[in-house]
Parts: structure tokens; C-alpha cells; sequence
């Protein structure tokens, strides 16, 4: 592990450049900078900007404010708090070809590129390899050939870190804040594999000595700013926020202390330094994150909008409490390896936040990027619960339910749009259509990798339509 640098000189001034410029970003990571600044430290500020031209509107609000926005936080008993975050200090503007962010990360003040990517985004296949079936990632690769930056994140990262590179800036952490599993892990051997296939050998070697890739766990609900946020904002406060972000009270930041060119002293402001992130991923990927995406998936195809609908109603919430206690449960304490997480205490608390009717969040944004979330998500607890040959029977209700939504999807029914990067149309439509549209979901080997296929599988996902029909109508033809 590389030693890391907890405080700079007393005169020092570092920047952390944030790639994706989006809500939670600024409800989480630039909140634990605004508290050192707050507290009276003054070495580190944020810079950032987005890889592609998608959010223009809040860009341009940023960049007019000087990157200061207001926190709307709510506690599940319905306390409203608001802060001012002006963390950020650069708000760079989008441009076709990145040198805004380029110039940056190539700047030895950046110290620090982190950045926030769905599971999507990383472009992995079951075996942690780079999918170069993307049509986005191909024509990265050329671009990276003809020494362009790109759309992706190693496109990105590729350009920044060649920049890097040339300039003599010295050594960088790249820091995800993500739900990725071992995102750091991953996301390296992800960046390396895109720069061999470049062919840039001298940039692969630098990277490998000059940069550093801690793994870490990142918790904040955080749902899409309301329309009527703006004005609520404004009536609590008197500002007039064209950028205002809202998300629960609850916050949490785990991450391994592997920072190559320093790091602010975060563990002074609640962040969590630690050896290994991996006991707490799992807690949070496998009971939050799954269970979240139960619950929008059951309250979509219940004709409910909001999470905390689903979340208040006894049958979802139900599917979602045997899911964690009966098959998640098992697999993360086991005896003589007990979790430092208390996950009975952690599922109830999850719950609850679910169940917050102040945070609004929308069942369309959790429901997205199914095809994602089970193989990140909900394979794994499938996986160990076969090889320890127990039952899978709750398990099985998320993809029963996920198979229920996308055939909701297929015929046109789904109340809004479904977004998901990892979905093959195609593939989608053909597992709806099959004469037997449960086995044809359980032998599809992207969501499920080496259990693909399995007849317990099938036959729990088979059952837990039972559980599901009620919600949604058959799941599937006999």
C-alpha cells in the first residue's frame, strides 16, 4: 500500500478534480470538503466538470454562482437543514475534446481525480475485462490512437494522465465514488487494459508507478433535484439557487487509505480511513443497493412513483426484509468470519431511510440499469448461496421481479422511460419473447456469469413469480 499524506505544508494549496459534475457528487464528496473548510482548513478545493455535454443547464448555474449551490438535507422525521457549499472553486465548462478538464489534471496542484460512474460505465464484462463489443469504447480506442480524449472514462483518464505525463506534474490518486464492487481495483485494470490496447507502453508503465486507485464505499441518497426545489430553497432561505440539491440526512464514506500525492485529512469530518473497504461494500452494494432496486422495481409494476411508497407498503417491504435476512445475511457474518458491520441493525436502518416520504426519490431512478445491478448486485449472493447449497428462495424474488418490470418494459407499459446502459435491446426483447421467458433470463450469461443456467436458479425465480404476480400479473408462461 502506498503511504499516503494526510495534511499538506501549512502554505499549500491542492485541488481534487471531480469528473461528472451530478447530484450526488455535490450532496456527498464536496459536502466532506465543505466541513475541512468549514473547520478551518484551507489546503484543499475542488475542481470539476463532465465528460460529456449532458447536464448544461446546471453547469452554467454552477459557473454563474462561482460553483457554490445550496445542500437541502431531511431527516426521516421530516427536518429540513440547508447549507451552502462552495467547496467547489473551479466549475469547468464543457467542451468537445476535454482540454478544460485535460489542462486541469495535468496541473501539479491536482493531486486528486475522482470521479462518480454507474456500473454501466465501466464497460466490464463478467470476467472484470473491458467489453469492447461498446460501440462508445471502439471509438474511444481511436481516438486514444489519434491522441484525442474521449467520451468513456479511460478516454478520459487515458488523455488527463498522458497530459499528465508530458507536464511532469508528478503522481495522482484516481478515486472512485461509486457502487461499484473493488471499484479501484477494477477501474485500474480497467485503465490499463484500454491503454495497452491504445499501445501507449511508456503511459501503462507510468501509470503503474505514478498513480494510485483506493477502493471505496460512498452512501448518501441523493434522487433527482424536484422542480420545486428551486423555490423551496428560496423560501427557507432567500437564495435563489439555480443549482439547489436535496438528499437525506443520513451520510456515509468509507475508503481505503492508499493515497499516493497526499489527501485532505477527511477522517477529521467523519469519513472512514480504513485498510480494506470490502466488508462494508458488501453490506451496502448487497442490502442497500439491491434491496433499493427491489423496492423500485415492486412499486413501479404496484403503479406507485416514489420509493418510500414502496417502501411503506407490508408486502415490498416485506420481499425486501427476507431478501437481506434470509440469503444476504448468511453470506456476509458467517461463523468465524463475523462482519464489523451490524447487518441486522444496517438492513433495519436502510429501511427506514427507504421508507422517508420527505427525499421523494423516484422509482424511475433506481429501476434503472437492471442489467448491471443483478450481475453486480444480486448474482453474488446467488452464487454463494448455491455453492453453500442453501436455499435461494428470497434471493430469487429480485430477478422474479426485475424479469416482471422488463416485460412491463417490452410491451410498452412501463410508466415512464427505462434507461440502461448495460441492456442489449435485442437480447432484452428476445428473453420477453421466449416461450419460456424465466429460463431464458436465468441462462443469460452476462447477469449471471458461471451460475447462468443453473436449475435452482430458474426454479426459485420460477417460484418467486408467485410472490410477484399479485404486483405485477404472471411473470411468466408455463
Amino acid at each position: 500500500m502506498t503511504a499516503s499524506v494526510t495534511l499538506p505544508p501549512p502554505d499549500a494549496r491542492f485541488v481534487l478534480l471531480h469528473l461528472g459534475l451530478g447530484s450526488f457528487h455535490r450532496a456527498h464528496q464536496a459536502v466532506y470538503l465543505q466541513r475541512l473548510i468549514d473547520r478551518g482548513d484551507p489546503h484543499w478545493t475542488l475542481a470539476g466538470g463532465n465528460l460529456r455535454d449532458d447536464m448544461p443547464e446546471v453547469i452554467d448555474a454552477l459557473r454563474r454562482q462561482g460553483g457554490a449551490y445550496t445542500l437541502e438535507t431531511v431527516s426521516p422525521d421530516g427536518e429540513y437543514r440547508y447549507e451552502r457549499i462552495t467547496a467547489i472553486r473551479e466549475v469547468l465548462p464543457y467542451e468537445p475534446g476535454l482540454a478544460p478538464l485535460i489542462a486541469r489534471g495535468a496541473d501539479p496542484a491536482t493531486r486528486i481525480v475522482s470521479f462518480t460512474v454507474t456500473e454501466a460505465g465501466y464497460y466490464l464484462d463478467d470476467q472484470g475485462r473491458l467489453d469492447w463489443r461498446s460501440a462508445d469504447l471502439s471509438a474511444d480506442l481511436q481516438r486514444a490512437r489519434r491522441g484525442e480524449a474521449g467520451t468513456t472514462l479511460y478516454g478520459t483518464l487515458c488523455a488527463l494522465l498522458r497530459a499528465r505525463r508530458a507536464a511532469g506534474a508528478g503522481p495522482l490518486t484516481l478515486l472512485n465514488c461509486d457502487n461499484l464492487r473493488h471499484n479501484g481495483e477494477r477501474v485500474r485494470a480497467g485503465l490499463l487494459q484500454f491503454i495497452e490496447r491504445v499501445g501507449d507502453a511508456r503511459l501503462a508503465a507510468w501509470v503503474r508507478e505514478h498513480t494510485s486507485c483506493p477502493n471505496a464505499m460512498v452512501d448518501r441518497i441523493t434522487p433527482r433535484p424536484p422542480p420545486e426545489l428551486r423555490a423551496r430553497v428560496r423560501a427557507a432561505t432567500g437564495w435563489d439557487d439555480a443549482a439547489p440539491v436535496t438528499g437525506e440526512r443520513f451520510i456515509q464514506w468509507v475508503i481505503e487509505d492508499d493515497f499516493i500525492a497526499g489527501r485532505p485529512a477527511w477522517e477529521s469530518v467523519g469519513a472512514q480511513m480504513v485498510v480494506s473497504v470490502a466488508p462494508y461494500e458488501e453490506a451496502k452494494i448487497r442490502i442497500l443497493n439491491a434491496s433499493h432496486s427491489c423496492i423500485a422495481w415492486a412499486g413501479t409494476l404496484a403503479g406507485l412513483q416514489f420509493i418510500h411508497e414502496g417502501a411503506r407498503t407490508p408486502a415490498i417491504r416485506q420481499m425486501a426484509f427476507d431478501y437481506v435476512t434470509d440469503d444476504v445475511i448468511p453470506c456476509l457474518s458467517r461463523p468465524g468470519a463475523p462482519s464489523p458491520v451490524d447487518l441486522p441493525a444496517y438492513r433495519d436502518e436502510v429501511l427506514e431511510r427507504f421508507s422517508n416520504p420527505a427525499i421523494r426519490d423516484t422509482n424511475q431512478r433506481v429501476a434503472m440499469d437492471g442489467f448491471a445491478k443483478i450481475p453486480g448486485f444480486i448474482a453474488p449472493t446467488v452464487r454463494e448461496r448455491l455453492a453453500q447449497g442453501a436455499a435461494i428462495d428470497s434471493v430469487a424474488l429480485l430477478p422474479a421481479l426485475f424479469l416482471a418490470f422488463l416485460q412491463r418494459w417490452h410491451r410498452g407499459r412501463l410508466p415512464y422511460p427505462y434507461q440502461d446502459q448495460g441492456m442489449d435491446p435485442a437480447v432484452a426483447h428476445a428473453i420477453c419473447d421466449a416461450d419460456d421467458p424465466v429460463a431464458a433470463l436465468c441462462a443469460d450469461a452476462t447477469l449471471w456469469g458461471d451460475v447462468a443456467g443453473h436449475e435452482r436458479l430458474r426454479e426459485a425465480v420460477r417460484r418467486a413469480g408467485a410472490r410477484v404476480a399479485p404486483l405485477a400479473g404472471p411473470v411468466v408462461s408455463s
